[in-house]
């Protein structure tokens, strides 16, 4: 299923204002379930980096995430990094006209040549490592760029069905994808030899956010990969079906889950 030509196409039309690309955000905010989790994770991580901070959004898309933490702290700086010249243009004049370009700036870069060393407080990295080969090297740079004592926060999906692959004989949803899924056992050990520490995994979407999934993201992106008339029919569909999905995220946001089609994952640079 391809992913990125609709999501270029969103990102085209919501680049016509300030006003459409609060919109945009909003609407991701709400309908997107990792969002959620990975609001909650920041709010605790926040508290530990009151003051003045560098943070990376590695990987920014769209820039909500970007959008969101400039607003959580009004003393952070943020550099955000994609490999999307578009979207990271986009971006920028975005910050321009939104007085926010004064601390944060959105560049062009792949992740595998990131060579920042010991500058940022916080990296964050939401739904970026299933999209890279050289996760292993990925993994070391966010190490090296970061400060001691400084914190990454990934949202990936699981091996537990996280590209809603659920046997050898089925393929990731998304076409984009290079791997479907980490166990927690695989990136924490991926993430130790990279040299962090204190490394905490657990899952995200369990039975209430993978059914929301499907409702909120799945069957949407299914009907626009038939055809883009079905952008005219999408408003009707989530009329019907988000208030489904905002009580499934809900219940999915306040429950811990054995098992999850996501992973949210925190680990720490602590030198000697």
């Amino acid at each position: 299923m391809q992913y990125e030509p609709i999501k270029r196409t969103l990102g085209r039309f919501f680049a016509r204002s300030p006003v459409l690309r609060k919109t945009l955000y909003f609407l991701l905010d709400i309908l997107l379930l990792r969002t959620w989790h990975v609001k909650k994770a920041l709010r605790k991580i926040a508290a530990q980096f009151p003051g003045e901070a560098l943070i990376l959004d590695a990987g920014s898309g769209f820039g909500q995430n970007t959008w969101r933490m400039s607003r959580m702290n009004s003393r952070w700086n943020i550099k955000a990094y994609d490999i999307n010249k578009e979207q990271v243009d986009d971006c920028n004049i975005f910050c321009g006209k939104t007085g926010l370009s004064k601390r944060v700036s959105f560049y062009t870069c792949n992740l595998t040549a990131l060579n920042d060393i010991n500058c940022f407080d916080i990296i964050l990295s939401v739904d970026v490592m299933e999209h890279i080969e050289e996760d292993v090297l990925v993994f070391q740079n966010f190490y090296k760029s970061l400060k001691n004592n400084g914190i990454l926060l990934i949202s990936t999906p699981s091996d537990k069905g996280g590209s809603d692959v659920h046997n050898d004989h089925e393929h990731s949803f998304i076409d984009e994808h290079v791997r479907d899924g980490y166990s927690i056992k695989n990136i924490s050990d991926k993430l130790f030899l990279a040299g962090f520490k204190s490394i905490e995994a657990g899952y995200t979407y369990g039975k209430p956010g993978n059914i929301s999934w499907r409702l909120s993201m799945k069957y949407p992106v299914k009907m626009l990969n038939i055809s883009y008339f079905f952008f005219l029919i999408l408003p009707f569909y989530y009329l019907v079906f988000f208030p489904v999905s905002l009580v499934l995220n809900l219940c999915d946001l306040s429950i811990s889950h054995k098992t999850g089609t996501g992973l949210l994952v925190t680990a720490r640079k602590l030198e000697k």
